[in-house]
């Protein structure tokens, strides 16, 4: 058995993607609730009606429902965020809301009722909005301090309850859409690169503090990064072609050398230079620093490629990374390249350069999808999902065969949920369907698609079943 018997199979979901209540029990606005469109959208003075994440899937209150489905399947983590605005509205109070803490609570008993093991992600694209539209986000340093009182709540509230907890998801899309990774309101196309690689390092020194408070609090929890990965490859042999690989490459690794060496690596100079960047550190930042991670996690939907000149070639799709058309792999149906190999390699990239145990916090497969009936019952035939993750955990199971340590594969999501990007219903991940349409409508029911059951024998036989 390739697989070590206390790996950790399950799922992931985002607290602005799934849980809806966007004002309900005393929660604060976040950017997320002025995304009607995602991040391709613009944004918004205050919420509107066609914005899904208002209601999202209703985990809020349905969460009980959503867990057991979770059990059913046999899951051993369950990944979910905790909404940033649940627990200080604004971002600035002097006390907690308690009745967001409660909610927590709830979750975390629920799932631990069932066996499953609770990953937190700490920060998830959710920031006050009131922090976002007074400091402009993490290019204030005083968010910080803000990020950094949140964290010492949650971490007295559940530490005892939680082994394992992520300080931000997808850190390093900062550089990519500020708004989303960052709380920045600036737009995008008025905010240089030099800030958000100065806005980046806010939460590097944030998320730093994060780790320090949980081994101060308990030294028994292992805390990790999240990184969006996408394995850089060369359009072709060529010499000017293989440097735009290593360059591309190096945006991803720079944000996890961080976390897992407490200093930057030795070409972040000459990425600063070429953007007229110059980091104000302050004192202290450093030794802050030095508190570094137990293990790196990071999502994985895909490869890139890249080259030199890139107006040569066609674009494939993507969420928010996006890279040239490689011929040697198919497609989805959103044009997303489907790499299963590319997992493997990513998985060997990050052992060999950093040394730390890895987790593929995110993997998964959008698709427009119909419910059919089945046997009687209303299901999905997601005969493709059962493909693209088989072949995925093949991969990955290479990978641990090369000698690669993975604790565990939290797929990208077990019930459908809100996209991120765009803010639609239509791009489905889940095992679970989640009766809500485009426009709104839907009893929000919830129904096993066949991949349901599949990924069930996965869990069930620790991976060795995946026909």
């Amino acid at each position: 058995m390739s697989f070590p018997k206390d790996f950790l199979w399950g799922g992931a979901l985002a607290a602005n993607q799934c849980e809806g209540a966007y004002l309900e029990d005393g929660k604060g606005l976040s950017q997320q609730d002025v995304m009607p469109k995602g991040v391709r959208g613009p944004v918004t003075e205050e919420p509107e009606p066609d914005n899904l994440k208002l209601i999202a899937t209703d985990f809020y209150h349905r969460y009980q429902e959503d867990i057991a489905l979770l059990a059913k399947m046999g899951f051993r983590v369950f990944r979910f965020s905790i909404a940033w605005s649940r627990i200080y509205p604004r971002g600035d109070e002097k006390k907690p809301n308690e009745k967001g803490l409660a909610f927590y609570d709830k979750v975390i008993d629920e799932c631990l009722r069932y066996g499953i093991q609770p990953l937190i992600t700490l920060s998830h694209y959710e920031m006050p909005l009131y922090l976002c539209r007074t400091y402009d986000g993490f290019r204030s340093r005083k968010v910080i301090d803000f990020y950094v009182t949140y964290v010492r709540t949650v971490m007295e509230r559940y530490h005892d309850r939680v082994k394992y907890w992520l300080t931000f998801n997808e850190i390093n899309v900062t550089l990519i859409s500020p708004l989303l990774g960052a709380g920045i309101m600036t737009p995008k196309d008025k905010l240089p690169m030099k800030e958000r690689f100065q806005a980046a390092h806010h939460q590097l020194v944030a998320s730093a503090w994060a780790t320090k408070i949980a081994r101060e609090m308990d030294p028994s929890v292992k805390i990790g990064c999240m990184a969006a990965s996408a394995p850089r490859y060369p359009m072709t042999c060529g010499p000017e072609d293989m440097m735009a690989m290593v360059t591309s490459q190096q945006e991803l690794d720079y944000f996890i050398h961080v976390h897992c060496t407490g200093t930057y690596p030795y070409y972040a100079k000459r990425m600063w230079r070429e953007h007229g960047a110059e980091l104000k550190i302050e004192e202290g930042d450093w030794e802050i620093l030095k508190n570094t991670v137990d293990f790196v996690s990071f999502s994985y939907y895909s490869s890139k490629v890249v080259a030199a000149d890139e107006s040569k070639y066609e674009m494939a799709n993507g969420n928010i990374m996006r890279g040239l058309k490689n011929p040697y792999v198919p497609y989805s149906d959103y044009n997303y390249p489907i790499d299963p190999e590319g997992l493997r390699y990513i998985l060997n990239y990050l052992c060999d350069h950093f040394h730390k145990p890895l987790f593929v916090a995110e993997n998964g497969i959008g698709a427009r999808e119909k419910l059919v009936e089945n046997n009687g019952k209303m299901t999905v035939m997601d005969d493709y999902r059962i493909d693209f993750h088989r072949e995925h955990i093949a991969a990955m199971e290479r990978a641990i065969e090369d000698g690669v340590e993975v604790w565990g594969y939290t797929t990208w999501a077990p019930i459908d949920c809100v996209s991120a990007a765009s803010a639609e219903m239509e791009k489905r991940y889940g095992f679970v369907y989640v009766d809500r349409n485009q426009d709104g409508s839907g009893s929000l029911e919830r129904y096993e698609k066949k991949s349901f059951a599949w990924y069930q024998r996965v869990i069930a036989t620790n991976g060795a079943e995946r026909g």
